[in-house]
């Protein structure tokens, strides 16, 4: 039998990137999987090649900042599939990297928006489901950044420190229900992510790189898609509350 035979997963932000990469390795593992993205024809591509190839999946587009588009996105995969067992908080944005001096408000409430108030907003919906089926698997993306302190601008930095936090809380809150709350800290990853910010700080990232020669290696999405199937399977049962730096040593220097 397959890892996740049968299961039904959300993934946030899986359009593309490292999310599209999670969900395409859970639907070969035999998860049914919610394609969740502000971007509908990313979303709609990936939906297609996953049907395409067999897999169960559907798209639902989705701003994880409003809290009302998180609800109704659990209850429409709650709808199609009966269920939600993997939830997946994949969906991130970057903050141009700036540092503290020069951090503008508007990167600032955007940042935290969707990088936290996401989080908590998807938690807080699946959590009560989890707890009527007796279970429930719960990977958040956090960085390197939520375990250093100057691999990023400041408002990343803070947030996925938050995340960090927050998947330890509910692990110990709700790990007695069975319901285990993992996350994964990648450093840099080969995607359009740092492609895509503008306006990037200097200072910022000056001081955040400085140290980027001491990284081994880049890593891939096939790497951080790795560690959240094993996080999502039975393989990790025993394994709650827990960030895993995935940074091929950088961070262990």
């Amino acid at each position: 039998m397959r890892r996740l035979e049968n299961k039904v997963a959300i993934v946030t932000g899986s359009g593309s990137g490292i999310g599209k990469e999670i969900a395409t390795a859970y639907a070969k593992e035999g998860a049914k999987v919610i394609i969740a993205d502000f971007a509908e024809e990313a979303m709609n591509q990936t939906v297609s090649e996953l049907t395409d190839d067999g897999h169960e999946a559907m798209g639902v587009k989705v701003n994880v900042a409003v809290s009302a588009e998180v609800d109704q996105m659990v209850d429409k995969a709650i709808e199609r599939f009966g269920r939600v067992d993997i939830l997946v908080n994949n969906a991130g944005v970057g903050d141009n990297m700036q540092a503290a001096a020069n951090v503008k408000d508007d990167t600032w409430d955007r940042v935290i928006n969707i990088n936290l108030n996401g989080v908590m907003y998807a938690m807080r919906k699946v959590i009560p489901h989890f707890q009527e089926n007796g279970r429930g698997t719960i990977v958040n993306m956090a960085s390197i950044t939520g375990l250093t302190g100057g691999r990023g601008g400041l408002a990343y930095t803070a947030v996925k420190h938050a995340v960090v936090g927050m998947t330890k809380n509910v692990a110990s809150h709700y790990g007695p229900e069975n319901i285990r709350c993992n996350a994964i800290a990648p450093a840099q990853v080969q995607t359009g992510f740092s492609a895509s910010m503008d306006n990037v700080d200097t200072f910022g990232m000056e001081a955040a790189t400085r140290g980027t020669n001491l990284m081994p290696r880049a890593g891939t999405v096939g790497d951080i898609a790795n560690i959240a199937l094993f996080f999502a399977s039975e393989e990790s049962a025993y394994v709650n509350g827990v960030t895993l730096a995935a940074d091929a040593g950088w961070s262990a220097y």
